[in-house]
């Protein structure tokens, strides 16, 4: 495990495998930012063995996404049942980088192995048209969402999809957020980016509780990939067998430490350096860490 980050990337005694595998869901990102390059990486770090499954291509750089190209639901569908009959699996991660067709198809594929912790991650869909976005979130919602253990998203892009019709003076909160995630069968709700003054709070919640919190000071960069590395995170740890409330937490501190030693390879985003624990340590970076909101 990570025992070079702090806190360290650790797991709970179990008898879980030295080297658990973890299924990914995921689109491939060519500029190695988030897709399943974001997912190799990071479960690598958290020891484990990641069975990346090909959904769709992202077509774009670090400076922005323009199409995804979605692969056959078929397709999607034979590569993750050739490996869960091969290898016994501990966690699945899903990324939805995916069309309707093909989140009907895992959620359905999903639902034949129930026992097995799901971490489902929403990405900003920007690069989808507004007939196929709405079609992809429909098909989630009555479908992969019934197989989520915990669903992972920035707190607008949650709040905006799953309580559209807030009409509230406030914002929707964590657990408003989570009340309307537990509608669609979904246990735990991690949000992330929620504004805290001169920090960025993330939360972990059910609609009655919250479970755990972790806030870091801002970073003065914009990240793409940031939200992949969280979820593959989360979902290596519970594949550990990890605690889900101590899974979290070592998940998040794992993600500031990734995007404090980030680093910005082309013209545009810059992207977490997710192995920075292998980092010469007389080698540190200078804070990117902004002094203002």
């Amino acid at each position: 495990m990570l025992a070079i980050v702090v806190p360290p990337m650790t797991a709970t005694d179990s008898d879980a495998p030295a080297t658990p595998c973890v299924l990914c869901f995921n689109a491939s990102d060519p500029s190695g930012a988030g897709g399943l390059a974001a997912d190799v990486t990071t479960l690598a770090s958290a020891t484990c063995h990641a069975l990346p499954v090909l959904t769709g291509v992202w077509v774009g750089d670090t400076r922005q996404r323009v199409q995804l190209l979605p692969l056959e639901a078929e397709w999607i569908d034979e590569q993750a049942r050739a490996v869960l009959e091969d290898m016994p699996v501990q966690a699945v991660k899903v990324t939805l980088a995916l069309s309707a067709e093909a989140a009907a198809a895992v959620g359905a594929l999903l639902s034949d192995y129930d026992e097995l912790p799901v971490v489902t991650y929403v990405p900003e869909l920007a690069a989808l048209d507004d007939r196929a976005r709405e079609a992809l979130l429909e098909a989630a919602a009555e479908l992969l969402l019934p197989q989520t253990d915990v669903l992972v998203g920035n707190h607008h892009t949650l709040a905006r999809w799953l309580l559209p019709d807030w009409d509230d003076d406030r914002p929707p909160g964590a657990r408003d957020v989570a009340r309307a995630a537990a509608a669609h069968g979904v246990t735990a709700t991690l949000l992330t980016g929620i504004a805290r003054g001169e920090q960025l709070d993330n939360v972990l919640a059910t609609p009655e509780v919250v479970l755990t919190n972790a806030a870091f000071e801002r970073i003065d960069a914009t990240f793409i990939g940031a939200g992949d590395t969280l979820a593959a995170a989360l979902a290596g740890l519970l594949a550990h067998e990890a605690e889900l409330t101590e899974a979290t937490s070592q998940a998040l501190a794992y993600l500031d430490q990734a995007l404090v030693h980030g680093f910005q390879p082309g013209m545009g985003h810059a992207i977490a350096q997710r192995l920075f624990w292998a980092d010469d340590p007389d080698d540190e970076p200078e804070s990117q860490r902004s002094t203002s909101s």
